[in-house]
């Protein structure tokens, strides 16, 4: 198994790659929803989405992750004609204005399909490609990055989280390699604080990080502001950036290559401490080994 900290390319869609591996990589959360759990509805327009992006990538943004339906637990399900009016419109802009990564948050091929098309680079399924398994030809024709996400929603789970990970993994792998995807597209996203039951689930899933490498796959973690954090903090959606930062430091020494946040900046900051802690490891370990 190689280290998770070894350069690897990503290949995404439109001849693009990203380097994971050396260094820790943020995806900002761009929400153009009205309902999801911690900054729905803050965009009264195209304009205010763009200023958005701007300062994502001016506090470190390598990836912008663009959504339109909201995936918290109770919203409402949005057709696909709503979800491709809210971010089509905002993926043409970027694309024809940013050199920045664009990702697209869907579980729908045609929308998957429609905003690569547009200018997206990644499509970043929440249903680990078993909601919809079409949309893995979709990102085997454009040659797409594909984050494959773990659920435990709607099906029965192992008692064992990381055994529960394996076997979703590899029924998401089998649809993504029959559409004929490459490894070098794919990430595994072990999905904090979907389906998982309790909070201890949750911290469980934290500590036992590691053992995730194991799957052969770059790993890309969304923890911000969940839930669990919440429950750990005592405290409400908006204030749970710091805890969101403890975590993506922890989880960063444990390997994570890509961290999906809504606060770009207090997480970059995170990232720089953890980094510069796993380059110490890295020549410590190296400059033990004759």
């Amino acid at each position: 198994m190689n280290s998770p900290f070894a350069s690897r390319l990503w290949q995404l869609a439109h001849g693009r790659s990203l380097e994971l591996g050396p260094a820790g990589r943020l995806m900002a959360i761009i929400n153009v929803t009205p309902d999801s759990f911690s900054d729905g509805g803050r965009f009264a327009g195209l304009d205010d989405v763009l200023a958005a992006c701007q300062a994502a990538i001016d506090a470190g943004a390598d990836i912008l992750d663009i959504g339109g339906e909201s995936t918290r637990p109770g919203a409402a399900e949005v057709t696909a004609a709503e979800e491709q009016d809210r971010v089509l419109p905002v993926i043409e802009a970027l694309a024809a204005r940013l050199p920045t990564v664009l990702s697209i948050d869907t579980y729908r091929a045609e929308t998957a399909d429609l905003a690569v098309a547009t200018g997206a680079h990644i499509i970043n399924d929440v249903h680990g490609l078993q909601r919809e398994p079409a949309i893995a030809d979709v990102a085997a024709r454009h040659r797409a990055g594909l984050c494959i996400m773990h659920t435990g929603r709607g099906r029965l789970k192992a008692a064992d989280v990381i055994e529960d990970q394996r076997i979703f993994f590899e029924k998401s792998l089998a649809i993504a390699q029959t559409a004929g995807n490459q490894a070098g597209q794919i990430v595994f996203d072990p999905g904090f604080g979907f389906n998982k039951e309790t909070v201890e689930e949750n911290t469980e899933l934290l500590a036992r990080f590691a053992e995730l490498h194991e799957l052969g796959y770059p790993l890309l973690v969304g923890t911000s502001r969940k839930r669990f954090l919440g429950a750990l903090t005592g405290r409400d959606a908006a204030g749970r950036d710091v805890a969101t930062a403890a975590t993506t430091a922890l989880l960063r020494r444990a390997g994570a290559a890509v961290f999906r946040v809504h606060h770009v900046a207090i997480n970059r900051d995170a990232l720089m401490v953890a980094d510069a802690i796993v380059k110490a490891d890295r020549t410590i370990g190296e400059e033990g080994n004759p």
